[in-house]
């Protein structure tokens, strides 16, 4: 009986220490990371914005992105509305892993955009942080996130893709798909819904149940050459 314990306590202990060694290789990874991204102190991007809402008229417009560390991100938009979730969430990647206390799990691998990636699960270790569960999947071999799903308190679950190009060694994608459910979002300031008016109510209703997708395609970046902070303002 007393080996059957002592075969039990080591077999858990193995086995705890295991899953420890694992979320330390991860953790490890994911600090990879955030050190390539924090190359990049500010950045002034230009592109064009897509609107994939069935709600909403928002036609193709051109945009300008900010980013400053450690979290200051802002996009101006051309004789347009941005339809970007509130609670603190954006399409600026650094936002994902900025979280300080966190305990980090592998999850298994996958192939994404042709690119075998690590999944890794974030699980923030403060109760008040809006991020409930963070999902990134982790080009390992050149350190990039090719996709990450959030959920979150305010906004629901929502998921992006990265595309990259000629960035890539400052971990900046070519093209961001910012993915949301319509039901769970909360629009931003003075964004309105916009049905037609011949829609019946269980129609409306379906359609806030849809898909949303935002669609960010960047053609330039200025990189680390100092952004005021009047800007984000």
């Amino acid at each position: 009986m007393v080996k059957q314990l002592r075969k039990i306590t080591l077999f858990l202990f193995i086995f705890h220490f295991s899953l420890l060694s694992h979320a330390q290789d991860m953790t490890s990874l994911v600090q990879k990371v955030k050190a390539k991204l924090d190359l990049v102190n500010d950045y002034v991007a230009e592109g064009k914005m897509k609107t994939d809402v069935a709600f909403i008229k928002a036609p193709v417009g051109k945009v300008k992105v900010f980013f400053k560390k450690p979290n200051q991100f802002k996009i101006k938009r051309d004789n347009g509305i941005s339809i970007l979730p509130k609670g603190g969430v954006s399409v600026n990647m650094s936002s994902l892993i900025e979280m300080n206390n966190y305990v980090a799990l592998s999850a298994g691998d996958a192939v994404i955009d042709g690119s075998k990636t690590k999944i890794v699960k974030l699980l923030p270790m403060n109760e008040g942080s809006e991020i409930i569960l963070t999902t990134l999947y982790i080009d390992e071999s050149n350190l990039l996130i090719k996709k990450a799903i959030t959920t979150t308190k305010e906004n629901g679950t929502y998921e992006m893709e990265f595309f990259y190009g000629q960035y890539a060694n400052y971990s900046l994608p070519d093209k961001v798909i910012f993915a949301f459910n319509t039901k769970d979002y909360k629009m931003p300031k003075g964004i309105t819904l916009e049905f037609d008016d011949d829609m019946s109510k269980d129609v409306k209703e379906k359609m806030k149940g849809k898909k949303g997708k935002v669609e960010i395609t960047y053609t330039s970046y200025i990189i680390n050459k100092g952004i005021d902070n009047s800007i984000f303002k």
